[in-house]
């Protein structure tokens, strides 16, 4: 108890960074903000290791070029929202989970696997999705003068 109790706060901090790294990497591929979630993870790995440490400012300035090239335009802005609305309207399709369409080759129980589990995780990737556009968007994005 006394090993816990004296490296309690490392061992949370650093399975939270092996997490948000992990979520990050997912997230490069699957909805989500990929390289923010990389930072963040980053960021608390490097309290604890001097590799982190060295790569961060790297993975940071990688995070909010991403973010400020995102909010550049309104084409990308609305097609961001748009994407975005499309994963929140899936993960409530996805949780209410309606009757297989009969073009569904596999069983029935194959269909929407995961319920509100799966929904709410989606749910969830486009409010953040959603909070990360709203924050580039009046953090990040360039205005007339700075152009």
């Amino acid at each position: 108890m006394d090993f816990v109790r004296r490296n309690g706060k490392r061992i949370v901090l650093e399975s939270l960074g092996w997490v948000l790294l992990a979520a990050g990497v997912a997230a490069l591929v699957l909805p989500g903000p990929g390289l923010l979630l990389i930072f963040a993870g980053m960021a608390l790995l490097a309290t604890q290791y001097k590799w982190a440490e060295r790569r961060l400012e790297r993975v940071r300035s990688a995070a909010l070029k991403t973010a400020a090239e995102s909010v550049a335009s309104w084409p990308r802005i609305l097609l961001s929202v748009g994407f975005s609305l499309v994963i929140i309207l899936l993960g409530i399709l996805w949780g209410i989970r309606p009757d297989a369409p009969s073009w569904w080759p596999l069983a029935d129980k194959w269909w929407l696997v995961g319920g509100w589990g799966t929904g709410g995780t989606l749910i969830l990737s486009g409010l953040i999705a959603l909070v990360m556009i709203i924050y580039s968007y009046l953090r990040l994005r360039p205005t007339k003068s700075k152009r």
